[in-house]
């Protein structure tokens, strides 16, 4: 048996994971289940697209389900600390780009909830963990794949 690993969820998000799970259950799966009756009216599955497209849905469904639950049920709401003066997790955080010469704004998530093209970046990643602890004028040295990034923090919230 897997250990199940916590999940840090803002509560936004794992609200949003609730509504998601309610709709894949109440909307999507009766759904699916009927496009699988009408598939199979039409007589040999053996060579029926429908069908098999439709199976594959419920598949696909059926293990976002499954993700969700796990995700939910192992989920750590993180509570956010009003004017902290050190980075956590929850925290939108203003850097300088020492390299690029520019500022730079990341929001502090789990890995779940991570999305680093829209700014949402993980406490686990090598720009998160390094982030976090710190506080406002710091110079935080990170190591990535592609060398080291120096950036200077100039706003937590």
């Amino acid at each position: 048996m897997t250990e199940n690993k916590e999940v840090i969820l803002s509560k936004e998000y794992l609200e949003k994971l609730e509504d998601e799970l309610e709709y894949l259950k109440t909307k999507k799966r009766p759904e699916i289940a009927e496009k699988i009756k009408v598939a199979r009216s039409f007589g040999d599955l053996s060579e029926n697209a429908d069908y098999d497209e439709a199976k594959n849905e419920q598949g696909e469904v059926e293990s976002r389900i499954a993700k969700v639950e796990d995700m939910i049920r192992n989920a750590k709401t993180i509570e956010v600390i009003e004017n902290s003066d050190e980075v956590g997790v929850g925290n939108t955080v203003t850097v300088y780009d020492e390299e690029f010469d520019e500022d730079l704004e990341y929001k502090i998530v789990g890995t779940a909830e991570s999305n680093p093209l829209e700014g949402f970046i993980s406490n686990e990643s090598p720009v998160g963990a390094a982030l976090i602890g710190k506080k406002v004028d710091e110079r935080v040295e990170v190591s990535t794949p592609n060398g080291k990034m120096y950036f200077v923090i100039k706003n937590i919230k």
